[in-house]
């Protein structure tokens, strides 16, 4: 089995001392020049790595920064991690991404480990619709951000989108249209942008005024398969709606293979809308008509938060609450009903 190179070995294969070899590693500025030449050789030879993991524990920083999103099948979280990574790499800091696939149980496992591992500071999509996790997790004193939602019991930033406002698009664009009997595809309704959309969706219906409505179809998570699911629902209603409002891109695609394969047309028959304008919205059988959520934008936000309340200047930095704007884009998998 091979055995991790310390420091002790190369200070003795190199012919000095500890705090020597140190020095090179962290000040090469003090040492002369041959024994660094010699220290570097031993390191070189030894293929001696350092511990980034006990420095930070000597140091009480790390230079991580862990992202804890809902899935990251859902290209959504992937757009937000690029934008948090180009965010800490400006600032010479790393991400470690990680996924709770929509378990309180399993945020709490990685909030846990976070936390014995000293992470720099915490970006979060939250599960658990209490704050609880989170609550447990401020007693570590290591900062974090909400992105995606807000969690109103927990104190912390947030990064989120405006969702009343953007399902409001949606519904509005489609009642537009001239829909009247629209369906309200979604996860789980513990999951807070659930509600938020289904709040922006029964608003739009009430300030439109009687003769439409809203049906809702609630998936066990928001995934393509949950989305499937919903779509074989929907074709066993009578009357069938003849709009589709879908909490994400993922269900959305799920809903739109449904009708496909059952050879109902999108969107003569069914007109269907989306929400966060995944890369795979626009390049779908049937360009699919979305709410656009800026995830680069919000993930390089809440790191950009994060890192100026664990820099420098941390003791001047004031928790804020950012709300984005969500932006309706029309394309092919809405039009009006045929009269």
């Amino acid at each position: 089995m091979s055995r991790t190179v310390g420091i002790k070995e190369v200070a003795r294969a190199a012919g000095v001392s500890v705090g020597t070899v140190s020095n090179v590693i962290n000040r090469p500025a003090m040492v002369a020049e041959e024994t660094r030449l010699r220290v570097q050789s031993a390191i070189e030879r030894l293929g001696y790595v350092r511990s980034e993991a006990a420095r930070h524990l000597r140091a009480g920083r790390s230079r991580i920064i862990a992202l804890l999103v809902l899935d990251m099948a859902n290209p959504f979280f992937v757009d937000v991690a690029a934008g948090a990574e180009r965010a800490a790499r400006a600032a010479g800091l790393g991400v470690m991404l990680c996924n709770s696939a929509q378990s309180p149980s399993e945020e709490a496992d990685y909030l846990a480990l976070f936390a014995e591992q000293r992470v720099r500071g915490v970006l979060i999509t939250p599960t658990e619709t209490t704050g609880g996790n989170l609550t447990a997790f401020q007693r570590h004193g290591i900062p974090f951000v909400s992105v995606d939602r807000v969690v109103p019991s927990a104190e912390g930033c947030s990064v989120s989108v405006d969702d009343v406002e953007g399902a409001g698009l949606a519904v509005r664009h489609l009642l537009d249209s001239g829909h009247r009997d629209i369906a309200y595809v979604s996860g789980p309704m513990q999951l807070s942008q659930c509600r938020d959309r289904h709040t922006g969706a029964t608003r739009a219906l009430r300030d439109f005024g009687t003769g439409a409505r809203l049906r809702h179809i609630e998936g066990a998570r928001m995934d393509v398969a949950a989305g499937r699911d919903a779509g074989a629902r929907l074709l066993g209603m009578s009357p069938r709606p003849s709009a589709v409002f879908c909490a994400n891109d993922l269900m959305a695609l799920g809903v739109l293979q449904a009708l496909y394969g059952a050879g109902v047309a999108v969107p003569e028959e069914v007109a269907l809308v989306g929400y966060d304008d995944i890369e795979f919205a626009a390049a779908a059988a049937v360009p699919l008509t979305s709410v656009r959520q800026p995830a680069y934008r919000m993930g390089r936000a809440a790191a950009d938060l994060l890192i100026e309340e664990t820099g420098e200047e941390a003791d001047r930095h004031q928790h804020q609450r950012i709300v984005l704007q969500p932006e309706l884009v029309v394309r092919a998998s809405t039009l009006p009903p045929r009269g």
